[in-house]
């Protein structure tokens, strides 16, 4: 469905249609494949789908139709050609890299990312004799300098985890571009709702599927998203020898997070926004972190290239990780769990815990405090939410 003219739909209607190819039976709903392998109907059929001289299903480790149902349907999201499903944001990560990446090549990153793709580029793609340069997220001046000869991408979270640092994607696209490399630009915060980095120029788009894209905190999995001569080439090779394949249960779970995908990102930016500006009203809070406010650096970029400011904030409270847990554990009503994205707030102290296997040099020059808290906004009342929040402050302030 909707093989061709993707352009002439909304986001919100590819959300619900695109990617779809009813079977035989009918139906109205996607269905799940659960089976390891498909059975071919000669030997010589099988032959032409394994060399690929015909299409169709093989094996689930690289050909599932409920995984392709979900990976059609977000490449159209994004305005990408081609999509590859994985078994984890971490493993999206893993899996362009290794597939786009050889001994002696270089990347440049921001500093400001999750903590785990840092320990990623850091202790183990230098195994493989890639090496990694880390930057300052909005000083393009850095960005410039870091790239060297054997440069092949450059890669950052926009906006960041968990300090919502905005960078300025058609300029780092550009900047790459004249230097023979790749911008990989993880879509996490935002999703395709409000931002679509690859038609700002980036030319891969990272997802942790377990955030947004499900919305509900019930599977794990992960996407990349481009064009088909780069995600359908190497980056999916790799997945087709190494496996870290999405089972078709959670794709089809997937699939079923993206139909409410907008109306969701809507609910979890008014609400943010609302407790964002109630924060940085409350004297125990040294600084809130969050796109929409006017008090937040890059607020007029992120106001340029996204459609919302998202359901992220991070909020920095008088004192340090005392204070930070004794809020934590005041509160009744949020999860104190380090997962974001979900229908359900979760608030967790990054320091401890996102991004706790990092130095304390590393965690200082990312800006993460031992006083930062990260605030992943639901989908509750917002009053409950500001009445159990304030809990904390009574906490810290008592």
């Amino acid at each position: 469905m909707f093989e061709d003219g993707l352009d002439d739909f909304a986001l919100e209607t590819l959300a619900v249609r695109a990617g779809q190819q009813r079977t035989a039976e009918g139906e109205h709903a996607e269905p799940i494949f659960p089976t390891s392998s498909f059975v071919f109907a000669s030997a010589e059929e099988a032959a032409a789908r394994f060399s690929g001289d015909q299409p169709g299903n093989i094996y689930s480790r690289f050909t599932n139709p409920t995984v392709r149902t979900f990976e059609q349907r977000l490449a159209a999201m994004e305005g990408g050609e081609r999509c590859v499903a994985t078994a984890s944001g971490m493993s999206a990560i893993l899996t362009t890299c290794m597939g786009l990446l050889k001994a002696g090549d270089h990347v440049v990153s921001s500093r400001s990312i999750f903590g785990t793709t840092t320990v990623l580029f850091n202790n183990y793609l230098t195994k493989f004799g890639v090496e990694t340069s880390f930057v300052a997220q909005t000083d393009y001046s850095e960005w410039e300098a870091a790239i060297r000869p054997e440069t092949r991408l450059l890669f950052l979270e926009t906006p960041s985890n968990p300090l919502t640092e905005v960078a300025d994607i058609a300029r780092l696209a550009e900047l790459a571009h004249a230097n023979g490399a790749l911008l990989v630009v993880d879509n996490c915060f935002c999703t395709p709702a409000l931002q679509q980095p690859l038609k700002l120029g980036a030319d891969i788009v990272i997802h942790s599927a377990t955030k947004y894209l499900d919305g509900q905190g019930r599977c794990v999995g992960g996407a990349v998203v481009g064009s088909e001569e780069i995600v359908g080439g190497d980056v999916y090779a790799f997945l087709r020898s190494a496996g870290p394949t999405m089972s078709a249960f959670n794709a089809w779970v997937f699939l079923k997070g993206l139909e409410t995908l907008s109306i969701r990102m809507r609910a979890h930016c008014e609400s943010a926004g609302e407790l964002a500006h109630w924060l940085e009203s409350q004297p125990t809070v040294k600084r809130v972190y969050y796109p929409g406010l006017e008090s937040h650096p890059q607020h007029g970029l992120a106001a340029s290239q996204q459609r919302g400011a998202g359901g992220i904030l991070s909020f920095e409270l008088e004192g340090g990780q005392a204070e930070a847990w004794r809020f934590i554990n005041a509160t009744e009503l949020v999860s104190i769990t380090a997962n974001l994205g979900d229908a359900k707030t979760t608030i967790t102290h990054p320091a401890t815990t996102t991004h706790g296997r990092l130095t304390a040099e590393q965690c200082a020059e990312s800006g993460i405090s031992d006083g930062l808290l990260r605030l992943s906004v639901g989908l509750e009342d917002v009053v409950d939410l500001k009445n159990d929040l304030a809990r904390g402050l009574a906490a810290v302030a008592g």
